[in-house]
């Protein structure tokens, strides 16, 4: 500090100046870096839940999580667009529940223990996901043994890693399923049904009537025959806002410059195909020849007469192994087609089998090693009924010693109906599908007919590059004369173009009828309204499949309540529906003729209706439904007609008929109990839905998906 103030007194004023600035750069430099830290990290933020940002990192290795989770389960290695549209929302939904629910249970004291835990998954109080999974199918009875043997398994690392994911993600869900009991249950405690609710509940369902009524419509009297002032129009939108409330919707105006195969893609598929048919006539394996050069896969069925396209079948049925028929044009595609295999085969057979779940038994190379021992045993004299009721994983015949009946073709997977099909009676088999192994059994054949296997070249008539180039000039040329909706719309006219019309949110993965189509609606979100939209890469022509697209946001709608301009139309029609009301009411009043209804009705030239078996509870009725009509006439006097009642299509008059008074309807105490339970199933939903309603939640997922 000492030699601060000697340099301060020499060089005065000036040196303490610079020495400020550059203290003054360094805290700055500090600051800028804090904020360009703390910038980065809101750039990778999916989401705020109530001030807590979602981070993207941990927001995605949650969705990797759960989609290993869904691979187990499915049993697919390959996960699709739209399934992983569902894990990401699902993962979302889960994250929201747990920013919102996490503080609640703390500063209410609401955990679960590990030894709470402990009893759910292996002690007295078996959790309902640990029950089903670990019930026997053919007994149905809870297997606890196979519990313990599981756990032993991961904690000696036994078991595969794959298990070890699985078993805690079921442990996570099954605490947090508690923790969500404890707390309605804690809401449930302060939950009461009051001696008069269940009274008046009672008396509300004692008795049903039968009534007659009259209706004048709404639109019996014209929209001009009422005015609605611009005042009258501000006065309803101040008093009626909440019911305006409205999500961020984008609308998008879009041409679609599809790609269709030309005639010259046509001359040159045909081409193909004539060039290679001495090569397919001549290959010694039909099934590989078309896996390697067909646009369709091998068909190893073997086909009835019946099952043949008409084209086809008198060559498939008088011809002999090797013939081909074509090529021949169909349905877009250019075909050849070789007969591969002649047989007599049965309509229908009978077979048994056991079914080895992989994933139960931790892989299929376990599942298999079992299936073949079960085999060995087989064919060395074991039952296989007593088998089967032992170890197969298909309820739907273990009781039946694996029994599947008679069977058509068609009607199961294709791996195990090839080989019941084509076995020998009393042989047995080992067949994958993608339900497990199957140790099968080919018990009867039904009667046997001529098939026949055909081996079919196909080869698709597709767009070319040429073709492709030809469509995206013209949609370039497009584009490059609109960059505006006014522009836009008088392109589409000039060009006689087919213009389409999509309203979407942020986070809706594709517009109905463009495959793949994330990648516009995303761009809708960050372009300016009356423009045309433009990819991250600045490029006006989205490609989507065979199809270019170029569209302009025509409206842009953000969260909040609608403008007056917007749902003014609406106003209108409802203020219209009121005064309308009000002149009809008025009308149906004078006209009313003391209790009688149909004197009543003959004035104001209509018919009289029935409507029966009406209750305080019933949701609609022959008047369809009106739930202010039904609210009406079940308190009104019998033989007495109603003042005017306000529908939601028109004004009513009714008369109650007759009542029957209801039997069996119990107690108070009855009545309270039911009404109380009902109660709580409603709070199990309307608890979450109103704590996540009055959160503060920003998705900004679609900054990355």
């Amino acid at each position: 500090m000492a030699t601060l103030q000697n340099i301060r007194n020499r060089a005065g004023v000036l040196v303490a100046i610079i020495i400020g600035l550059a203290l003054l750069a360094f805290i700055l430099g500090d600051l800028l870096r804090a904020g360009s830290s703390i910038l980065q990290s809101s750039k990778m933020d999916v989401g705020d839940i109530d001030g807590n940002s979602i981070n993207y990192n941990e927001f995605q290795q949650k969705v990797e999580q759960t989609a290993d989770v869904y691979k187990m389960n499915s049993g697919n290695t390959q996960i699709n667009d739209q399934t992983w549209s569902k894990i990401r929302e699902q993962v979302w939904q889960a994250t929201i529940r747990e920013n919102i629910m996490t503080p609640i249970y703390e500063k209410e004291g609401i955990a679960v223990s590990p030894e709470e835990l402990f009893d759910m998954v292996q002690g007295n109080n078996i959790h309902p996901i640990v029950h089903q999974l670990f019930t026997n199918p053919q007994t149905g009875q809870f297997n606890k043994s196979a519990v313990l043997n599981f756990l032993k398994a991961i904690d000696s690392n036994a078991a595969s890693s794959e298990q070890k994911t699985y078993w805690l993600y079921l442990e996570d869900q099954i605490t947090k399923d508690r923790l969500f009991s404890k707390y309605i249950d804690l809401i449930s405690k302060g939950l009461f049904i009051t001696k008069e609710q269940a009274k008046y509940s009672l008396k509300n369902n004692s008795k049903s009537i039968n009534i007659q009524y009259i209706k004048q419509e709404y639109n019996t009297i014209p929209d001009s025959a009422v005015n609605i002032s611009e005042s009258e129009i501000n006065k309803y939108y101040k008093q009626h806002q909440s019911e305006y409330k409205e999500v961020a919707l984008r609308e998008i105006q879009y041409v679609v410059f599809p790609v269709k195969a030309s005639q010259e893609d046509d001359n040159e598929t045909k081409k193909w195909i004539d060039e290679i048919k001495s090569d397919f006539i001549s290959c010694k394996s039909n099934k590989e020849f078309v896996n390697i050069n067909s646009d369709v896969n091998f068909d190893d069925t073997y086909k009835k007469k019946d099952e043949i396209s008409s084209e086809l079948a008198d060559f498939a049925f008088n011809g002999k192994v090797g013939d081909v028929y074509g090529p021949y044009k169909k349905d877009g595609k250019y075909q050849l087609v070789k007969i591969d295999d002649i047989a007599n085969l049965p309509d229908s057979v009978m077979a048994r089998h056991i079914l080895i779940n992989p994933q139960k038994e931790g892989s299929l190379k376990r599942a298999t090693e079992i299936a073949d021992s079960l085999k060995n045993r087989i064919e060395k004299g074991d039952s296989f009924d007593a088998l089967a009721k032992k170890y197969s994983e298909d309820k739907g015949s273990v009781a039946r010693g694996g029994n599947l009946g008679w069977f058509k073709k068609n009607q199961m997977v294709k791996e195990f109906e090839n080989v019941c099909f084509t076995g020998k009676v009393g042989k047995i088999y080992i067949v994958n599908s993608k339900y497990g192994v199957h140790i099968i059994e080919l018990m009867k054949k039904g009667k046997e007919e001529k098939q026949v296997k055909l081996a079919k070249l196909i080869r698709n008539i597709e767009p070319s590059n040429k073709t492709y180039q030809a469509v995206y000039a013209n949609a370039s040329k497009f584009a490059s004369k609109t960059e505006t909706e006014v522009q836009f719309l008088e392109n589409v006219k000039k060009d006689n173009l087919n213009k389409k019309i999509a309203r979407v949110k942020e986070n809706d993965e594709q517009i109905i009828g463009l495959d793949q189509s994330r990648a516009l609606i995303r761009a809708a979100y960050t372009a300016k309204p009356k423009t045309v939209i433009k990819s991250k890469e600045g490029s006006t022509i989205f490609e989507f499949g065979d199809n270019f697209v170029i569209g302009i946001l025509s409206e842009a709608r953000e969260d909040g309540i609608a403008s007056l301009e917007s749902v003014s139309p609406r106003i209108v029609m409802e203020l219209k529906k009121d005064k309308k009301a009000e002149i009809i009411a008025a009308k149906m009043k004078k006209a009313t003729i003391g209790n009688d209804l149909e004197a009543t009705a003959k004035k104001l030239n209509t018919e009289v209706k029935d409507a029966n078996n009406i209750t305080f509870n019933s949701y609609t009725a022959s008047y369809g439904m009106e739930p202010a009509v039904t609210g009406t006439v079940v308190n009104l006097e019998s033989n007495k007609i109603s003042a005017p009642i306000k529908g939601n299509t028109g004004i009513y008059i009714a008369k109650v008929i007759s009542e029957k008074e209801n039997a069996n309807i119990g107690t108070e105490e009855m009545e309270a109990a039911k009404l109380r339970q009902s109660l709580v199933y409603r709070t199990n939903y309307f608890a979450y839905e109103t704590l996540k309603s009055n959160a503060e939640i920003e998705d900004m997922r679609s900054k990355f998906y």
